[in-house]
């Protein structure tokens, strides 16, 4: 049987990945760290929507439509962040074993998937006024669409085998060849002639956008991403609980089973000592 720590879970060598890798910490350290992401997230992004939708000035050549970047903007950066996660991910699972990370790439996948669904959906209504149309084989766009099948990919190796083990490396290998497409993402409107505009937010220049505009983008960006930290966080952290509830009513079950099964013989025992 194997040695059982009184959280639940099985013991571990203090060795520096096992340290950081230990689900019984993380669920400690998510009990609290928890509520301040979902708490932090929901003011600032009320507080982005609000500045952003009502506030925030419209474009001199867009007009009202130029309010849909407020969301498909943190959108389109959480689909390739999210991915990114996917590959840490995978590496983390091939090369340490860790113990976490076939979990959270499980989670991360549907909710990474539902983001970049979001970032495609937001881009077409953006389009339709702009561009004259729904959609184009554009690089930028043709490439995220990519990423939205790499994203159900990778939800449909992790969860299709009935070896798990099987289903995580499969997964993961996906996860790290298709990490090829984000620079393709980042770098599609500056290697070929496409519809879409030019990044508005880069690290050498500066903004192409207004502070007016600027700064409740950021807001929004920040409090979605700290909504997808709360949504990976608490996904991965209820994963690890029922994993936790199952090894230790395992473990109950395995314990009364032997107690059972070696009742009769330590009867017999205590019945010939008393005799003798």
């Amino acid at each position: 049987m194997p040695n059982i720590s009184p959280d639940g879970w099985p013991a571990q060598s203090p060795k520096l990945m096992e340290r950081f890798a230990n689900p019984g910490r993380f669920i400690r350290v998510t009990q609290w760290l928890l509520p301040l992401l979902t708490i932090a997230g929901f003011i600032t992004l009320a507080v982005g929507l609000v500045w952003a939708l009502i506030f925030a000035p419209a474009d001199w050549q867009q007009g009202e439509t130029v309010r849909i970047m407020y969301i498909h903007v943190p959108m389109a950066i959480l689909a390739s962040t999210g991915y990114f996660l996917l590959a840490i991910c995978g590496a983390s699972s091939l090369v340490w074993r860790h113990p976490i990370a076939n979990i959270a790439a499980r989670e991360i996948g549907p909710i990474g998937a539902t983001v970049t669904a979001l970032c495609l959906i937001t881009g077409s209504l953006w389009g339709k006024p702009m561009w004259g149309t729904w959609w184009v084989w554009d690089a930028r766009l043709t490439s995220v669409l990519l990423l939205f099948f790499l994203y159900i990919g990778h939800i449909a190796l992790i969860r299709g085998f009935d070896d798990a083990q099987r289903g995580y490396r499969a997964a993961s290998i996906l996860a790290l060849a298709g990490v090829v497409d984000l620079p393709i993402i980042k770098f599609s409107v500056n290697w070929w002639n496409t519809l879409h505009q030019p990044d508005s937010i880069t690290l050498t220049h500066a903004p192409a956008m207004s502070l007016s505009m600027l700064l409740p983008l950021a807001v929004c960006m920040v409090g979605f991403f700290l909504g997808f930290a709360a949504l990976v966080t608490g996904q991965v952290r209820a994963a690890l609980l029922e994993i936790k509830w199952r090894r230790t009513r395992f473990s109950d079950r395995y314990e009364a089973f032997f107690d059972e099964v070696n009742a009769p013989a330590i009867t017999a025992q205590a019945v010939t000592r008393e005799e003798g």
